[in-house]
């Protein structure tokens, strides 16, 4: 595919083979955020690891302290007082049988986040091949599977930005963490907090460099990769 003038214009600001501060890279980023719609700037991280193995397998949840900037449209499987509670912290979608059966007859997918309170999960399992594939499936390794008077807390903390990762089969972390909208120093403190939770979630049996390169980009913009020493600083104050 013929690359456009914009992206042309926007690789020559990134040095071929070089790799930048964690700073220096938002920068780049953000000021070749051209595109007429508001990007998303994504994190991939590729690691050291075997995911093949299970105690290899890196994955995780973390709150973004600035959120990333879009609005989460989210469902919330509960019973009971729950269902009120859900309401009123901002859930877009709750209820029980009805939504299980909706998704399960329909194939009904149109949101992006999916709670469910313990007491749900009988259910919410029946739709493993629906969830699992677009990787929606409550998991409580990640803040998804909570009991019933912690559903109001995990509804916030989803609203306002917590995103969850799993690394990859090739061992690589893909993770949106921002819109290019977004102040400069707002989206460098995001994807502070999600390398400083990548870090602090190293297998004990990963040998070798672990983080082994480290790329931002925005959705139409030419990614820039970061110094995996700069990120070091990082794993110290970790």
């Amino acid at each position: 595919m013929a690359q456009s003038k914009r992206f042309k214009t926007a690789l020559q600001s990134v040095e071929v083979g070089k790799r930048y501060t964690l700073a220096d890279a938002v920068s780049r980023v953000k000021a070749n955020a051209t595109a007429k719609f508001d990007e998303t700037i994504d994190l991939a991280v590729r690691l050291g690891v075997d995911p093949k193995h299970a105690d290899q397998m890196v994955r995780g949840a973390v709150s973004l302290p600035h959120g990333t900037g879009k609005s989460v449209r989210l469902v919330v499987f509960a019973q009971g007082a729950a269902v009120a509670a859900a309401q009123a912290a901002g859930a877009d979608f709750v209820g029980g049988d009805e939504l299980v059966e909706k998704i399960n007859t329909e194939g009904w997918t149109d949101f992006d986040k999916v709670i469910a309170t313990r007491d749900m999960m009988g259910k919410v399992g029946k739709l493993g091949k629906v969830l699992g594939p677009r990787g929606l499936m409550p998991n409580p390794k990640v803040g998804t599977v909570v009991a019933p008077d912690a559903v109001a807390e995990a509804v916030a903390e989803q609203k306002k930005g917590k995103v969850d990762f799993r690394v990859e089969k090739a061992g690589i972390i893909h993770v949106a963490v921002a819109k290019a909208s977004m102040d400069e120093q707002k989206i460098l403190d995001n994807v502070s907090t999600v390398m400083r939770t990548i870090v602090k979630l190293k297998p004990s049996t990963a040998k070798g460099n672990y983080l082994r390169s480290i790329t931002v980009s925005s959705t139409m913009g030419p990614g820039v990769r970061i110094d995996p020493l700069d990120a070091q600083r990082l794993e110290e104050e970790a």
